[in-house]
Formats: structure tokens, sequence, C-alpha cells
């Protein structure tokens, strides 16, 4: 094989078939030597009774000391505590194979790191070692096959104690994977149930693939930290209560970190009930916090740039949320096809604000540029609020084009909606929910400089008397082909100064 020649000729055709060969070439690395080592061989006890982790991690020990290699998991159920992955090892799970997270009262996780100095991010972002399979600083890992995850006995909570957020305390383990700091990382072809806090998390880790992993979960699902160059594609993620796919940049790292170089395609994110998406039953979650949705933010101390968002879908999901509210950058996005069925709270939802949870001595201010959106379709949306496009006074969005939308709303809105102060971001927890009516029911924008509105349909179920448009201290705008049902008396397009 000519590496370097279909390295170029990858890279020509888009940075994501490079970003795919280089997991391919890491995962080759990985097991080049082709040594397998069966964790029943050290020990494991396949009864679902019996904690067996440690034989998980005699037989990764034993493959690191021989160069690594392929930990296989055969047919069978497997309680365990923490399993900790290292270098060069590939924890490869045969059709069958299922490990049962232990209980709390078994003490069998890992103690949390040390934490020292303030702590501006949740426990979950902080904490790594008190995880069902985690791994710190390690190259070359991959987690395979199609085995499942049961984290029956991982929180989904924050824990407080002395006032430090302890991300589930001493004992119990919060994330059935976690990986931070690590480089080349494959996780494909799982299905992982009721994952505690995040089911998979990954942090400052650079070159990973995420394919064909399925989450049915209680919690967020998959939780993308500063991390750079990374793919995640082809999963089925279902959050009944938090975000499915969320892209954060926190301060887990002690340091500015960007999210960048990644793409989110080929995904669907949904809100049914924990557990109904996987028995087949897809019973509807009631729509309260948030569900299912795909998010940037709310952490994103070090911002965002270059995301790409392509051809995903959701049902009964929250719609598309572009946060950057503590002081980062978020530019360079694009979300090319999404299509969600039941839109909880909003369609599209694009803000900066000044949350700032971070040092008190940063300067910065949260801004966003380069965001384009096309080829969305929502249906059966909730009447609260339109497309929101919210920048801060003074220090607006940029740059910002939406195209080839349609979005059916249930409507309903009243003239009062309308006419209604819609509050500025500020330093409010960034939820459109929190906010209300949004005072137009297609587009409400302010604080933008530059926007375009291009080929977009609205459609309304129930009769809304708020107008469609809404442009407040909005400058260099276009709008085209933007079409949608009006009451009598009411205007099209409002612009304020």
């Amino acid at each position: 094989m000519n590496v370097t020649r279909l390295r170029k000729n990858l890279v020509a055709g888009g940075c994501d078939m490079y970003l795919l060969l280089m997991m391919l070439l890491c995962t080759m690395t990985a097991t080049a030597k082709k040594q397998v080592f069966n964790v029943v061989d050290y020990g494991a006890v396949a009864d679902g009774k019996t904690l067996t982790h440690e034989a998980f991690n005699r037989a990764i020990d034993d493959a690191v000391s021989k160069g690594g290699g392929r930990v296989v998991v055969p047919f069978g159920d497997y309680l365990c505590g923490s399993i900790r992955m290292r270098s060069n090892i590939e924890l490869h799970f045969e059709p069958g194979a299922r490990i049962i997270a232990a209980p709390e009262s078994a003490k069998a996780y890992d103690a949390r790191e040390p934490w020292e100095g303030p702590q501006y991010q949740d426990g979950g972002h902080t904490f790594f070692h008190n995880s069902l399979i985690w791994a710190d600083g390690a190259e070359n890992i991959a987690v395979t096959g199609r085995g499942f995850i049961d984290g029956v006995g991982l929180t989904r909570e924050d824990k407080e104690k002395a006032g430090i957020v302890q991300g589930g305390g001493m004992d119990t383990g919060d994330k059935a994977i976690a990986f931070k700091l690590c480089k080349n990382v494959k996780i494909s072809d799982l299905t992982i149930y009721r994952g505690g806090h995040f089911a998979i998390i990954v942090t400052g880790c650079e070159n990973t693939l995420i394919d064909r992993v399925t989450i049915d979960t209680n919690r967020d699902g998959v939780d993308i930290d500063c991390c750079k160059n990374l793919v995640i594609r082809n999963c089925c993620v279902n959050t009944s209560h938090d975000d499915a796919i969320v892209l954060k940049s926190s301060y887990a790292l002690k340091k500015l970190v960007p999210c960048e170089n990644v793409t989110v395609k080929k995904c669907t994110v949904t809100g049914y009930k924990c557990g109904t998406y996987l028995d087949g039953t897809k019973v509807p979650e009631p729509v309260g916090w948030v569900c299912g949705r795909i998010k940037l933010g709310t952490e994103s101390n070090g911002g965002y740039r270059n995301i790409k968002i392509q051809n995903c879908k959701g049902e009964y999901s929250s719609g598309l949320a572009l946060e950057c509210v503590d002081q980062g950058v978020m530019e360079n996005i694009d979300v090319d096809g999404f299509n969600i069925v039941h839109t909880h709270h909003y369609p599209i939802y694009i803000t900066t604000g000044c949350r700032n949870r971070g040092p008190e001595e940063r300067k910065d201010i949260s801004t966003g540029q380069n965001i384009s959106i096309k080829n969305v379709n929502c249906y059966h949306a909730d009447s609260i609020a339109g497309i929101i496009i919210t920048g801060m006074k003074g220090t607006p969005l940029r740059n910002i084009s939406i195209s080839k939308v349609r979005v059916d709303y249930a409507g309903g809105g009243r003239a009062e909606h309308a006419k209604s102060e819609y509050r500025e971001q500020g330093t409010n927890y960034p939820e459109p929910k929190f906010a209300g009516f949004t005072p137009a029911y297609g587009v409400f924008a302010r604080h933008v400089d530059g926007l375009k509105l291009n080929n977009i349909k609205f459609r309304v179920k129930n009769k809304d008397e708020r107008p469609m448009i809404i442009l407040d201290d909005v400058t260099y705008y276009s709008i085209k082909n933007v079409k949608g049902p009006l009451e009598p008396g009411v205007e099209k397009i409002i612009v304020r100064p």
C-alpha cells in the first residue's frame, strides 16, 4: 500500500476520509501482532455475579507486557468495576458478551484522581478514573465488537461533598467509557444501556473514531470535550433526560482547549423513555428539560471550530443547539442535512452569552461567526419558539446563513407574545424554554451582523398571531424566498434598529 499517495488523495477528497484512514492505520498498529488474550484465561467468570474486572485488568497488563494486542471478552455476563485501558490494547467483545456495572456497595471502582484548584466544570467532566472503562494518556486503544454494556450500577448524579462536586463520589462509577488525553482511539459496534452520567466521554483526545454505537441511557450519551480530529458516525443515541451528542470545551484540562475538526455524520438522536429504544417500544418521554439533541455547549471555554454535522436525524428530540457562553470562539460550523420529527422547544438555536464559567481574570467575550445551516426539516415543532439567532449587544454573531429549511409548527402563539420583551441572553443559562415564547413564530434574530435567510418554508397547524420574522439589531441581512402563513393584520417581517 502506498500510504503517502493514498493520504494525498484522501486529503484532496475531504478531511473526514483522511481521519478515517488514520483510525484504520492506528487500529492496525494496535493489533499488528495479532496477539489474542482471552479474559477467561485470566480468571474472568461469566456468571454475572462474581466480580471479575481484575481478570480483565490482568489480561490487559499481560498484553501490554508483550507489546499489546486484542483482549477478548467471550459470550457471557461479567460483573465489573473499573477496567483500565492501556496503550496498544483493543478490548474486543464477542457477540453475546455483556459487562454489568457493579453496584456502589461492591466498592469496585477506582478512586477519582486528585484535583487541585478551582473546579469550573461539573464533576463528570473532572474525574475519569472512577468509571467502568477508562484510560488516561493512552495511545492506540480501541473498544470494539457487538457486546453490551449495562451500566445498572453507575450513577447519573453529581454528588456534593464538602462543597466539591464529586462526580459520583469515591466509590461509585459514574461513566461507562471515559477516555482522557488519549490519541488514536476507536469505539465501535457496542451497545450501551444506562451509561451513567455520560455513556461515553472523550476529553482532550486526538484522532478518534466512534462508529456504529447504540446508546440508550438516562443522562448524556456522547460528550466530546476539548477534542481534535474526531468522527462520530452511524450512531443511534437515545437520551430521555439530557443531550444525546454534545460537543464541549470545558476547563477540565485547566487550560483553554478548543473542540475542533469534528464531524458528526449519519447519526440518529432520540428522546424516548430510557430502555424503550432498545426494546423497540419507543415510548416518548414527556417534554420537560431537554432530550435527544445534538448540541454545542454549554461548557465553551475553549470554543469550537471546524465542526461539521451531516445527514443526521432526530425523533422526539430537542432541536439543534449551537451555544457559546463561556468566553470561547465558535466559528466555521457547517450543518448540512438534519431531519427531526416531533421537535421539542425550538428547531434551531444559535447563541452567544456571558455566563463566563471560568477564571475570573479572563477578559474574553464569547463570539460566533461563519455558521451555515442548510437542508433541515423539522416536523411537529413546539409553538414556544421559532428559529433563534442571538448574539450580544456590541458583540454580534457574524456571517450566519440558514437555507433550504422547512419547519412545521404547532402554532398557537398569541398577539401578546409578539409584544413581549424577549430576554437578552446575558448571564442566563442558555436554554430557550426558560425564556418563554419568542415574539416571532418563524425566526427571531437579535445582535447579528450578516444574516442570510434563503429558501425557508414555515407551516403552522393552529393559527399563530405572531409575525413570521423579527430582526432586532441585525445589520447586513438578506431574506429571499421565505414563506409562511400570516394572520390578518400581522406583519411578515419586523425590523428593529
